[in-house]
């Protein structure tokens, strides 16, 4: 039994942040079924290279950034904007308990695929909507993408260098964050939903914007702002709150120093040979130790130069002090903790080869999750999925394929 045995999602998003929340979703048990548009499906599908190879080695048409965030999902191609293609998902609707949808506000109640529609067909299901801006709001209407929410939710203010230092300005992390961080959040509303209709009888609509998202979790930056009434600059790998928490210079590289209390702190000065500046007043506490950052960082980077990581790094480990190497991400799927913990998977593909997947982080003791689909190639199942769920023969499939509501 999986966590979400029984659950049922029409997954009728695209990209990434509704992708990502979905196949978590179906990483937990819920059978997801992800509506496409016949002959061209998911944006991402395209969005190559690199491509997944076959049995034969040669390129398919799927994009590695597809198969990210679509694994564990069933393809039903289907084209809503034809009126029997929109029957066909109202009457999936109706027996389903989820969908989540990223089209434009309002787009989808021409079709009578909105909430309102489809409450009255189905009181409790829950309905999450994805947008750039909200339903609601001056930018309703505006389309959202991830790096324009990064530098306008205030991220990209506080991700890179300073202005004046080598590389300084803005920069937008190097993954689509504002996007995934979203899709999480639509997972835990989701969830909520689905306890409030099994304890009620009535579902709801979440409604869900990127920016209300990347706002969210400024975390401390913005508290840093609402409570100190400075606002934060960038500082590259440096910490606003915590000295030394940075990356750090090595003889033949770098590291990232951690060091989160003052304990760690005077085993540092120790570990380096001065073991006297954990009683300077200017580096005592952490307080201390922000207020007088620049000294305290260029003293210490003089003394980290003068010997290799793997010294420097062994020593820190030692003695407990926080730090890591800067790995690449070759280096990442090589790590022994990596490995060990099962973070790469492979799962046969339709294509006739395998496919390479990062596997889901949750750990659970009694449900784990399990991986029993690789993401799906475009409307691989949407023959059986209309005869399995809407009892459709394969006469009026047929129709269907002739009218074009429908893909195979």
């Amino acid at each position: 039994m999986t966590p979400l045995n029984g659950i049922r999602v029409l997954d009728l998003s695209r990209i990434l942040a509704g992708p990502w929340a979905t196949q978590l979703l179906a990483d937990l048990g819920a059978e997801v079924i992800k509506i496409e548009r016949p002959g061209s499906g998911d944006d991402t599908r395209q969005w190559g290279p690199p491509w997944l190879a076959d049995g034969n080695g040669e390129p398919t048409s799927e994009s590695a950034y597809y198969l990210s965030c679509n694994r564990g999902k069933r393809s039903l191609a289907i084209d809503f904007t034809k009126p029997e293609g929109a029957d066909l998902l109202r009457a999936l609707a109706a027996d389903s308990q989820v969908l989540v949808e990223n089209f434009k506000v309002g787009g989808l109640a021409q079709y009578g695929l909105d909430y309102a529609s489809l409450q009255v067909l189905n009181p409790r299901l829950v309905y999450c909507s994805i947008s750039g801006y909200g339903q609601t709001g001056p930018y309703a209407g505006r389309a959202g993408y991830d790096a324009a929410i990064q530098a306008q939710g205030g991220l990209m203010s506080i991700t890179g260098e300073p202005d004046g230092a080598p590389g300084g300005g803005p920069q937008k992390v190097g993954v689509a964050v504002a996007d995934l961080m979203t899709g999480m959040y639509a997972t835990t509303g989701i969830l909520a939903a689905l306890r409030h209709a099994e304890a009620t009888g009535v579902g709801q609509h979440i409604d869900l914007a990127l920016l209300d998202t990347q706002v969210g979790w400024l975390a401390n930056q913005a508290l840093n702002y609402l409570v100190g009434g400075q606002i934060p600059q960038r500082r590259g790998t440096a910490h606003p709150n915590i000295v030394p928490y940075q990356v750090m210079p090595a003889a033949d590289g770098h590291f990232m120093l951690a060091v989160g209390n003052d304990g760690q702190f005077r085993r540092l000065c120790a570990i380096v040979g001065e073991p006297w500046l954990a009683d300077e007043d200017r580096y005592a506490t952490n307080a201390a130790r922000v207020k007088h950052r620049d000294e305290l960082i260029g003293r210490l980077s003089s003394v980290l130069q003068t010997q290799p990581l793997a010294h420097w790094l062994g020593e820190l480990e030692a003695q407990g002090v926080p730090c890591a190497p800067v790995n690449s991400i070759d280096q990442v799927f090589a790590d022994p903790q990596v490995t060990a913990r099962g973070m790469r998977i492979e799962l046969p593909h339709d294509s006739g080869g395998s496919v390479p997947l990062v596997a889901n982080p949750l750990r659970f003791s009694a449900t784990p999750v399990e991986y029993t689909r690789a993401p799906p190639l475009l409307g691989a199942d949407t023959r059986a999925l209309l005869r399995d769920r809407l009892g459709l023969d394969d006469t009026r499939i047929e129709q269907l394929l002739a009218a074009g509501a429908i893909g195979v």
